[in-house]
């Protein structure tokens, strides 16, 4: 009778156990999808969309800074009306763009970036600049193909030189002056554009860099047109 009560507490004992291990299997199976889950779900942006919306912020800031002026120095109608649609377009894309990298919880600029914006990226040429026959050379705006931004080049901006040239300038040569940085503003953020549409994950960010992609392009050729006229 003993053997039989040893024996009978061996075989609870063993199924207790297997009992017991096929639970903690299962646990660690379901820990592990639960991880991969977690790592995976709401992966709907990636480093491409975060440098493209930071850098588009500090891009748009600008551009609003040039139509800024345009309201006490612009002499053609048709510039301050142009300037106009610039700052009320570009105004409410920094607000979304906020948004994007709050939601993100990344800064709203790129952690390395000091606060020069306007600093040229060295080693790379600057962009060809449309000529101006009415202005002296000296005078002619000089827009750097990039500024370093958090370590990235962003092209079209604009230096401290060129912006106090600008903030300086009146009447017509303000008019040609902001039309052809403008210009050289607008293809930078073109570029931009492009990288994000072609880099980016983020739905609405690609979106947005198509649609700044298209408006852009037309408001250059009204510009070249406007330019001519000037």
């Amino acid at each position: 009778m003993k053997r039989l009560v040893l024996l009978f507490g061996g075989v609870l004992a063993a199924v207790v156990l297997a009992a017991c291990g096929g639970t903690s299997t299962g646990n660690t199976a379901n820990a592990a999808t639960t991880t991969m889950g977690s790592g995976t779900a709401g992966a709907d942006h990636n480093a491409a969309d975060v440098t493209f919306t930071q850098d588009m912020i500090a891009h748009h800031e600008q551009a609003i800074e040039m139509a800024d002026l345009a309201d006490t120095r612009a002499s053609s109608p048709a510039v301050k009306t142009l300037a106009h649609k610039i700052r009320e377009a570009q105004a409410p894309e920094i607000t979304t763009m906020t948004g994007w990298l709050t939601s993100w919880g990344e800064p709203t600029a790129a952690p390395s970036h000091s606060g020069g914006m306007n600093m040229p990226h060295s080693g790379m040429p600057s962009m060809p600049m449309t000529p101006m026959p009415s202005m002296p050379m000296a005078s002619m705006p000089m827009a750097t193909s990039a500024a370093s931004i958090g370590g990235m080049s962003m092209g079209g901006m604009m230096s401290d030189e060129d912006l106090a040239k600008l903030r300086d300038a009146a009447g017509r040569d303000f008019d040609r002056m902001f039309l052809t940085m403008m210009i050289q503003h607008h293809r930078g953020a073109i570029t931009m554009a492009t990288t994000e549409q072609r880099d980016g994950r983020y739905g609405p960010a690609k979106q947005l860099a198509t649609s700044i992609a298209t408006s852009q392009t037309a408001e250059i050729a009204t510009m070249q047109t406007l330019l001519q006229k000037n």
